[in-house]
């Protein structure tokens, strides 16, 4: 197989300082051509142009994914003439075997789809759902206390109905030109075969050793012989292929009718310790939906993405819409990262009043993202200073809303996948088991999701109810913000991250780095974080933003240094072509022709 790619140059994690200075310092984006190269040779060039700082070019197609493994998988499909939506599932197959932790079978996914041929934009809602025999405390003690989150997280409790693999049958039924069963082979070929555990993967089992000991499966698999699976050994899934075949030659009805199905309800009810409620009837019942994309105007450009269930798409349109009446000057001034923190904050609070599953909670969406609301909330971004006191706003809205601010807690896990295709095709789409490792119960080679640990575990505050309270057959509300921005009806940028509630400030902030102050994909992608959500400004650890660390806190803000494992795949087209960009916080690549 060969690959005809391209190099741009581009910006580094460890690189000098912010953007001005990123661009002041690199060579302009002019493509240098590579020639005729093999695939093998295409995946090194792209792993050593991530570690440089340097973006990849191409003229047809791209995909940009977590893992390379997952990201040579998209390439075969799309370079043998496939689709995005065709791309995403060989994609998909890959990544539920390589990076477990993060996404699969038993998890659930937001799709967000730009059709060349009709200039359409769709989005699929793939999310897990609440049992029908699930209530409002069902993470609540007999006497009505939250449970502590691990408690709910391990076990049976925690599952929910999976959506990953109807959204990956629904998507290729779509948009898809290949065939269904031989987009499942390079998965299959590697679980047999066996494949080279990754440092991520094998550090991440060996800090949830205690956890993952809980089920007997998970415990056989991830620490083989009592002792974690380690970086550079060959793992193999015969049991993730057989559950692989199955989808390949009978599409997903064994999941959701059949054998899976009745073996996953088995073991959530059956799991010693937290037993969950998840029922076949659940499965049988469970459906992707089509759900309306919102979009926020930012710029000249629309800013796409996923609605409620998402809390993603609305509130990284509302950050944006209340930045559009501001200078948001470059990356190096201490007050830009006010306005974009203090926007957030808003954001945020909004987001805990008012956002949850709206076919079980009216949701102010035209209200939220109405340019007069975002005006009137982003006027009070004025002053020189940080908020000192961020309330929900009162957007307009057709229904009563007494709801209470929610209280959910959503760690980072999850993944990513951008793919351009060479019809022209964009695919955005966030994936997702939850937490690390989800409920850590592992059947037919794959992990369950602890996705209902994203409800809120009180039902009600003051009496006053929750908007994301656990109700049965309800989809948990998410973080989720897989984004592509729009221009003159065209896609200029497709781009989504995992990290659980920080991923709405990752793609805020990597949107604007390309928006606003001009850095190209990989630029973009590697710029140092600064995440504001509820107050305190998280900085990120071992990079050059430490030098905003003492001017945020004049501005009047506590700062916390830590590590921020965003894992940001960015695709931008433009008239001279591709050009993308893989996180280096984490092992994705970009790949393309």
């Amino acid at each position: 197989m060969k690959f005809l790619s391209w190099l741009v140059a581009g910006f580094c994690l460890a690189g000098p300082a912010f953007a001005q200075e990123a661009a002041d310092s690199v060579a302009p984006e002019t493509a240098t051509a590579l020639g005729e190269v093999s695939l093998s040779e295409a995946v090194a060039a792209a792993q050593s142009a991530k570690a440089s700082g340097v973006s990849v070019k191409a003229q047809s197609w791209m995909v940009s994914v977590a893992n390379p493994y997952a990201a040579q998988a998209g390439a075969k499909v799309l370079q043998d003439g496939g689709t995005a939506a065709d791309a995403m599932v060989a994609v998909q197959a890959v990544l539920g075997l390589v990076e477990p932790q993060s996404s699969g079978l038993g998890g659930g996914a937001f799709l967000l789809w730009y059709d060349a041929a009709s200039g359409k934009l769709t989005s699929l809602d793939g999310r897990e759902k609440a049992p029908l025999s699930a209530h409002p405390t069902l993470f609540q003690d007999a006497d009505g206390t939250p449970l502590k989150f691990f408690d709910a997280v391990v076990g049976g409790r925690s599952v929910g109905v999976p959506g990953t693999p109807a959204l990956m049958q629904e998507a290729h039924r779509r948009w898809g030109k290949a065939k269904w069963a031989g987009l499942f082979s390079g998965a299959i070929e590697l679980a047999v075969d066996g494949f080279e555990v990754s440092p991520r993967m094998a550090e991440m089992v060996a800090n949830d050793v205690s956890r993952l000991g809980r089920d007997a499966t998970a415990r056989a698999y991830f620490l083989p012989r009592g002792f974690p699976v380690r970086a550079g050994e060959t793992l193999k899934n015969p049991a993730y292929a057989d559950s692989l075949r199955a989808l390949a030659g009978m599409g997903v009805g064994p999941f959701y009718t059949g054998k899976i199905a009745k073996e996953i309800v088995a073991k959530v009810q059956g799991d010693p310790n937290n037993p969950g409620v998840l029922a076949e009837i659940d499965f049988a019942l469970y459906e992707v939906l089509e759900r309306a994309p919102v979009c926020a105007a930012y710029r000249g450009h629309e800013i796409c993405g996923m609605g409620p269930p998402s809390s993603g798409g609305l509130t990284v349109g509302q950050i944006l819409g209340m930045l559009e009446q501001h200078d948001m000057t470059d990356a190096q001034d201490a007050n830009a990262w006010r306005l974009l923190g203090d926007a957030s904050r808003l954001g945020f609070a909004d987001r805990g009043r008012y956002i949850a599953d709206s076919d079980y909670v009216p949701v102010p969406t035209q209200g939220l993202l109405a340019p007069d609301y975002l005006a009137k909330r982003g006027a009070l971004l004025g002053g020189p200073l940080a908020l000192t006191d961020v309330q929900p706003g009162q957007p307009e809205f057709d229904h009563s809303h007494n709801q209470a601010d929610d209280e959910a807690i959503e760690l980072p896990s999850t993944s990513h996948i951008s793919i351009v295709d060479s019809f022209g095709n964009a695919l955005s789409m966030t994936t997702t088991i939850e937490n690390a490792f989800g409920s850590r119960l592992m059947i037919g080679g794959f992990l369950l999701n602890n996705e209902l640990t994203d409800f809120s575990f009180r039902s009600h505050k003051d009496g006053v109810p929750i908007a994301n309270r656990v109700e049965p057959g309800k989809r948990p509300r998410s973080s989720m913000a897989p984004t592509i921005v729009l221009k003159d009806g065209k896609p200029v940028v497709v781009v989504g991250s995992p990290g659980g509630s920080r991923i709405i400030p990752y793609v805020a902030k990597t949107l604007i780095a390309h928006l606003d102050w001009g850095l190209n994909a990989q630029q973009a992608v590697a710029l140092p974080h600064l995440v504001n959500r509820f107050g305190a400004y998280d900085v990120e650890k071992g990079t050059s933003a430490h030098a905003l660390a003492a001017p945020l806190q004049e501005l009047g803000y506590e700062v916390n240094i830590r590590a921020l494992n965003s894992g940001i795949h960015m695709i931008v087209l433009s008239k001279e072509g591709l050009s993308g960009g893989a996180d280096p916080r984490r092992e994705g690549i970009v790949l393309g022709e």
